[in-house]
């Protein structure tokens, strides 16, 4: 919580800009909400978790809650399309990609610890170009909770399976993930690796982004309980496609229901999940709808008066909003399960059972295919994508490492290309948005010329 990364997240967009209200959530305030979740989530497994019973099985709540702090210190600036945008630029020297940008962080570049030298300074990078940088000196336990994805991207593009940004760490990171698998584990290990702490952080991070993103766009006026039932047909059966693509690998043994996923199933969870705030049937209304004096139009406007009064209350009223999500939020954190592992409870994995995991990936899902892929964020995005890679590429161009600080340039002083190229990567990914607005300013001209703001 004290290094320069962190704090740098409350300038990281989660879903809306910050400099539109101080009201949405940001990187930093997303990650101390899934901090707070996955801790809750620990405490509740350690002592209803027939696993966990005993004190020498017993995950660290304190493990779990770093790995909600650290989770997203990797993300760059202007989010996914600015993970894109570095991607691209780093596709023949090892890519780019969040969840390995935030192991580099905490294990290399955050500048608390390097090996020691003979005179005991600090020493970021040897005279030979060995890079002695510790970060912030970590456990191989805490670092492991950072591991999301257990897989080598590769260092060039034609060695990769798939297009688009690929999941795991950087091939440099590959001595220190093999060190991370022995000191946690204590043998040699041939299977998938994410630990048990890795795994609650990971569904924290599912539960904060479903529902306190939503409450971000009903309080933005975006979206209301109410248009949530009657959005285009393509976007609810663009989120039932999404949920389809997960559930083979997390619920492998749920294979035969995939054709039961489609849209009507998205529109009839959003129905549970709102009925009892927007659809209760008090006795007013049931009066009205007995009432024989009353035509049957009549009381459609007055039913569907009183459900438009009451979403517009939960998206506005803050008392009522809070309760909301606070309710829902509760509810996901009681249907989690425990899935065991063989040989090493180490790497016992928890999931949410499986009726949760709908209700969680359709309001995760719907934000996104509603709000996030809309024109208004699309435009800012591809914008942000734009600058990310101008910067890039000016920084990377012939003598363009004259434009970094002095301790990025220090480390591509005579350093390999591939080096040279991370560094300038390194730069950039710790950008806020805001600083990567100015720096692109004032490369390009948006801004006024001035010789003092410091780099």
């Amino acid at each position: 919580m004290h290094s320069p990364c962190f704090r740098r997240l409350q300038g990281k967009t989660q879903v809306f800009p910050g400099n539109e209200s101080d009201f949405y959530r940001n990187r930093l305030t997303h990650s101390l909400e899934v901090a707070q979740i996955a801790k809750s989530i620990a405490i509740r497994l350690n002592a209803t978790a027939s696993q966990f019973k005993r004190k020498v099985f017993k995950i660290e709540p304190d493990i779990v809650e770093f790995a909600g702090l650290a989770h997203d210190l990797g993300h760059p600036p202007f989010g996914h399309n600015g993970e894109e945008a570095l991607d691209e630029c780093m596709r023949n020297h090892g890519g780019f990609e969040g969840n390995a940008q935030t192991l580099r962080i905490v294990a290399h570049l955050e500048k608390k610890a390097t090996f020691p030298s003979l005179d005991r300074d600090f020493l970021p990078i040897a005279t030979d170009h060995m890079d002695l940088r510790c970060g912030l000196n970590l456990t191989f336990r805490s670092l492991a909770a950072l591991l999301k994805y257990d897989r080598l991207i590769p260092e060039r593009s034609s060695d990769r399976e798939e297009s688009g940004v690929m999941k795991g760490y950087y091939a440099e990171d590959a001595g220190l993930v093999s060190m991370i698998k022995q000191h946690v584990l204590g043998d040699d290990f041939s299977g998938e690796f994410k630990t048990i702490e890795c795994s609650i952080m990971d569904i924290a991070d599912d539960i904060a982004y479903s529902t306190y993103d939503l409450e971000d766009n009903f309080k933005a006026g975006f979206l209301t309980p109410m248009s949530l039932f009657s959005l285009d047909d393509d976007i609810y059966d663009a989120v039932a496609a999404t949920i389809r693509k997960r559930i083979p690998k997390q619920y492998p043994e749920k294979i035969t229901l995939l054709d039961k996923i489609e849209g009507d199933l998205v529109r009839k969870i959003l129905y549970t999940i709102f009925n009892e705030v927007l659809f209760g049937v008090g006795d007013e209304v049931k009066s009205i709808m007995r009432a024989r004096n009353i035509e049957w139009s009549a009381k459609k406007m007055l039913v569907a008066a009183e459900v438009q009064a009451l979403s517009y209350k939960l998206a506005n009223d803050g008392y009522h909003r809070v309760k909301f999500t606070s309710s829902i939020v509760q509810s996901f954190l009681s249907g989690i399960e425990v899935v065991a592992h063989a040989t090493h409870p180490q790497l016992h994995q928890v999931r949410l059972e499986f009726e949760t995991f709908l209700f969680v990936e359709v309001l995760k899902n719907i934000t996104y295919h509603a709000i996030i892929r809309s024109p208004g964020l699309q435009v800012v995005e591809y914008r942000g994508k734009d600058i990310v890679t101008a910067i890039f590429n000016a920084v990377a161009g012939s003598d363009g490492t004259r434009l970094l600080p002095d301790d990025f340039r220090a480390i591509c002083r005579g350093a390999s290309e591939m080096v040279k190229m991370r560094t300038i990567c390194d730069f950039i990914a710790g950008m806020t948005d805001r600083y990567a607005f100015e720096f692109y300013g004032r490369l390009y001209g948006t801004n006024h010329l001035t010789i003092h703001k410091p780099l």
